[in-house]
């Protein structure tokens, strides 16, 4: 199943939001430090409400000590960028890709777009900049687990 890593979060709320879809959804958060703010229950507990405990969360203290886990384990890396010409929907995902989340603020800086082995955008209206963090993981998670039919079985 697809991951998601966050690349030194600046905002909470955004943070929190994406650890309540990842709960919900049954994905992993790999959340790469620094953070903007601390991390705490406290700090995350207003958008990931009661979720919180039910997130799969693993800290790394770096990019260089998350790049080496995840190649220890030969998971792909997939950045989301406004710097791509490849949009995420005409992208193939794989069941242990990691989706990784620039900084809210600045994105992700040089080293960690030459170390993603894929680079996707989402397509967006002439003269938008950005979409919020949050939503873009939501729209990019949902199509890589549509493909790789890995959206959690609903019980009967």
């Amino acid at each position: 199943m697809p991951d998601i890593a966050l690349f030194q979060p600046d905002i909470p709320q955004n943070t929190g939001t994406i650890l309540r879809l990842a709960a919900c959804l049954g994905v992993t958060v790999h959340l790469i430090e620094p953070a903007g703010f601390p991390i705490s229950d406290s700090a995350l507990k207003r958008a990931g409400m009661d979720y919180l405990e039910r997130a799969a969360m693993l800290r790394h203290i770096s990019f260089a000590e998350f790049d080496s886990w995840r190649r220890g384990r030969d998971r792909r890396l997939v950045l989301l960028t406004t710097g791509s010409d490849t949009a995420y929907t005409d992208f193939a995902f794989n069941r242990d890709d990691i989706l990784l989340m620039g900084r809210e603020s600045s994105g992700a800086p040089q080293d960690v777009h030459q170390a993603a082995d894929a680079r996707l955008r989402i397509p967006m209206a002439e003269g938008m900049r950005s979409i919020n963090v949050a939503v873009s993981a939501g729209m990019v998670l949902g199509e890589a687990l549509r493909q790789t039919g890995s959206f959690p079985k609903t019980p009967e």
